[in-house]
């Protein structure tokens, strides 16, 4: 019987690593990538052929103010291993995140060399974050309701109190304090109601996204008085989702409305534009549920961009970047959607904001 230590030879040492799930390459002193390891490959997205030999630069270049090729250098130097988080890799026309550890390898006889292990993270950090938009989306609907529910009950007893001693005034002056006091009441119950969110249950049908599109593009084209393009790029194989059209239409037509506004407000933009897009998505998770299709809705505009202090909060009521802005259109959105299993998450910068509807299409055989 071989001895145990024969197991550990260089063939069965590749095969170890080349059945990793993670990426793994051995890099030499001159930081010339000597080896790769399958899930290396398809991190890269390069073949063996093209990357041993060639210059780890070549491969991939970090983001931000890190010197790669310095750090690995000390690292050589030093010997002392180092791990880094969230890095953000340029990979050709590609940016992913990773996490990586680097740790010196040194043999008798040979010179010293590099072995790099890296995890991808972008889909962990991207489910992490639909959880927490998910949970703290529920928890502050459930706050805002009982606050508009707190709110609705004193008004009703208000507005009668006012209408009774409107009818005992001999002065039309009162009367007119009176008659702000039933107005008031009036629009803080509107707010209320509108808080509160969709009063009806959603009437289910067969619904073809386009047409729910087409019908905010018309709407939002007779606000824009020809002064915002409005372009439209389609997936005509989207298959028809279960859901109430109307109520679509309001989370569609509220995120469209912002946009509009911003483009409106900055008279100064260049050839304002607003792009409705539609795509599908296969195998894709949202939150922690994985679906087989997920149908995905951009709004897409050049406008000025959200600032990033609200960026984070965007979503949640009452929080506008417009000083006459209520705050609700985004949640009420958020909610409608919500209730398709879905998700609405947004990417902003100056030039280019992009709100994302993710909607699960569930098949019949599902």
């Amino acid at each position: 019987m071989p001895p145990q230590d024969s197991m550990l030879d260089h063939n069965f040492a590749k095969r170890l690593l080349d059945n990793l799930s993670g990426a793994v390459l051995l890099v030499d002193a001159a930081l010339i990538v000597r080896y790769l390891n399958p899930s290396a490959e398809a991190l890269l997205a390069m073949s063996r052929a093209r990357v041993v030999g060639a210059p780890l630069s070549d491969c991939f270049v970090e983001i931000g103010d890190t010197d790669t090729s310095a750090v690995l250098r000390d690292t050589l130097a030093t010997s002392h291993p180092f791990t880094k988080r969230e890095a953000h890799l340029r990979i050709g026309l590609q940016e992913i995140i990773v996490d990586y550890t680097v740790a010196t390898l040194v043999s008798p006889g040979h010179p010293p060399a590099l072995l790099i292990e890296m995890q991808q993270i972008d889909r962990l950090l991207r489910i992490s974050r639909e959880d927490a938009l998910i949970a703290n989306h529920q928890a502050t609907r459930s706050l805002i309701r009982g606050v508009a529910h707190e709110i609705k009950n004193p008004l009703g007893g208000i507005r009668g109190a006012a209408q009774l001693l409107a009818k005992t005034l001999k002065s039309v002056e009162l009367a007119e304090y009176t008659n702000i006091i039933v107005e008031e009441t009036d629009r803080l119950r509107n707010l209320a109601d509108r808080m509160l969110g969709p009063r009806k249950l959603p009437e289910m049908q067969s619904v073809n996204i386009h047409e729910c599109l087409e019908r905010v593009r018309s709407l939002m084209l007779v606000e824009a008085e020809g002064r915002v393009h409005i372009q439209r790029d389609y997936d005509p194989s989207l298959p028809e989702l279960k859901a109430d059209p109307d109520q679509l239409i309001q989370a569609i037509l509220n995120i469209t409305g912002n946009a509009m506004q911003a483009l409106l407000e900055n008279p100064d933009q260049e050839a304002p534009r607003i792009t409705l897009r539609t795509r599908h998505l296969r195998q894709f998770t949202i939150g922690a549920q994985r679906h087989r299709l997920v149908m995905r809705v951009e709004i897409i505009d050049n406008g000025p961009g959200i600032a990033e202090a609200l960026l984070e909060s965007i979503f949640y009521p009452m929080v506008s970047g417009r000083a006459n802005g209520t705050g609700l259109g985004l949640s009420i959105a958020q909610d409608i959607v919500h209730q398709y299993h879905g998700l609405i998450e947004c990417d902003s910068r100056p030039g280019r904001t992009v709100f994302s509807i993710l909607l699960p299409v569930e098949q019949e055989n599902d």
